[in-house]
């Protein structure tokens, strides 16, 4: 499957890339995380030579110079940005001192996306992300905001990310109910090393047909085939802030070195096919400080996965997931009414259900 496969984003006509390219390395930062423009701009290029149209970045990426990178790269080069999905995030107050700088509120919103569409040199953005949860905002706000700026042409889409399921829930809900836009996908941190998100926020995703775009797929590098057991890594800028893998996470990771293996591949293409291999519309994102990572990353489309060796790598990395997902089962609940069945599935965890069961 290549870049210029397209698959549509979520309930919408939008048509985007299997994998995403995330601008969050783009520029530098005093952690050494990020890359110079010339590097950054080696990667845009090949990302979009392959036939990839899906970016992603966020106002606060390298203090809004990921965004600046961007939007000099396409004013130099006219009819790219046409051709291009570009996606930002809202939230981050850049203004310290300023209440009303960062957040989810109609006015902060509005100024965000302004500050955005200058440092990116364009008149809208395909797709804008809430990028974190408001709690001091009431979600109607937010939604009608953004259905606002849709109606004038500024933003295309919306979607959420880092948003607790009762919330998305609720705001997905109130839009339909109201007729505004509603959201299209959810950006969450997934990967074989971070599913807890299948306990609520995909199950939603699903019965919505939103897709999930995940961050970090590859776990902060942890899955790139980097890290082995007693050995040292020393080109992970992450590793200084996160440290390295636990037990667990390693046998997570050789499962995944043993697949790739089998596959004659790398631990990054596993872990990135199984990631496409989920159910619904997954699209990852593509984090790269240099150029070689994009091209080992790219190498996730050219493998598909067994059923068995799928098999292995859920059984390996089974989350444990919070009350009351392990009651229904990942993804699938499984019911019993009376002796029957539901789906096919017959449980065992409950007697039938009695009158003097039934609390009204």
């Amino acid at each position: 499957m290549p870049l210029d496969h397209y698959v549509t984003l979520g309930r919408s006509g939008l048509r985007v890339s299997p994998f995403a390219l995330g601008a969050m390395t783009f520029g530098e930062d005093p952690g050494g995380a990020g890359c110079g423009v010339e590097e950054s701009e080696k990667i845009l290029e090949t990302y979009l030579d392959q036939g990839g149209n899906f970016i992603d970045t966020a106002n606060f990426y390298t203090n809004g110079h990921s965004e600046s990178i961007l939007g000099d790269f396409f004013a130099a080069r006219p009819g790219r940005r046409e051709r291009v999905v570009l996606a930002s995030k809202f939230f981050t107050n850049l203004f310290p001192g300023d209440p009303n700088g960062g957040g989810a509120g109609r006015r902060s919103i509005i100024a965000q996306l302004d500050e955005s569409l200058r440092r990116l040199r364009t008149d809208h953005l395909d797709l804008y992300w809430l990028h974190n949860w408001d709690r001091h905002t009431p979600i109607e706000e937010t939604l009608r905001a953004l259905d606002d700026l849709v109606t004038a042409g500024k933003i295309r889409y919306i979607g959420f990310s880092n948003t607790p399921a009762w919330v998305t829930a609720q705001a997905q809900t109130t839009a339909l109910l109201k007729g505004w836009s509603p959201l299209i996908a959810l950006q969450v941190e997934y990967s074989l090393l971070a599913r807890t998100v299948e306990g609520e926020l995909a199950p939603l995703a699903l019965d919505q047909g939103m897709a999930l775009v995940p961050w970090s797929p590859l776990k902060n590098g942890f899955l790139s085939g980097k890290y082995r057991r007693d050995a040292q890594v020393t080109d992970s800028a992450r590793t200084a802030f996160v440290g390295g893998p636990g037990e667990d996470e390693y046998l997570v990771i050789d499962a995944v070195a043993a697949v790739a293996g089998e596959l004659g591949t790398t631990s990054a293409a596993v872990s990135l096919a199984w990631l496409r291999a989920r159910e619904g519309t997954v699209v990852p994102i593509l984090g790269a400080r240099r150029l070689d990572h994009l091209e080992n990353n790219l190498a996730g489309l050219e493998v598909t996965l067994t059923p068995e060796q799928l098999r292995r790598l859920d059984e390996v990395s089974a989350p444990d997931l919070d009350y009351p997902a392990p009651m229904h089962g990942a993804l699938r609940s499984m019911l019993q009414f009376a002796g029957t069945t539901v789906d096919g599935h017959t449980s065992t965890v409950y007697p039938p259900l009695v009158q003097s069961d039934v609390r009204y």
